[in-house]
């Protein structure tokens, strides 16, 4: 069993086109390791590139639906059968 990743749109360019991916390891911060291994670039555009203890901050990432931010960040304890999903977070516009 593995950890699944759902990957949006925007970042496919990395995984040949697949909307989600499997990866494995016991935090996310080796999870996105182990993503990188079969799908480089993908780390530099999910972690901070002045301190990659911590995810960009546009980025927003969920483990079984909570946002890890909220756990502890790319350090959030992960296991196999779990689900991250990836997704930019939206801004702009006017009101």
């Amino acid at each position: 069993m593995a950890i699944e990743v759902r990957i949006p749109t925007i970042l496919r360019q990395y995984t040949d086109g697949a909307k989600a991916v499997e990866g494995s390891g016991d935090t996310l911060a080796q999870l996105i390791a182990d993503l990188e291994t079969r799908h480089a670039g993908l780390r530099a555009r999910l972690l901070d590139e002045d301190n990659a203890d911590q995810l960009r901050r546009f980025v927003n990432v969920y483990l079984n639906d909570e946002d890890v931010r909220f756990l502890d960040g790319v350090n959030t304890k992960v296991a196999d059968g779990d689900s991250v999903t990836i997704l930019p977070a939206v801004a702009g516009g006017r009101v």
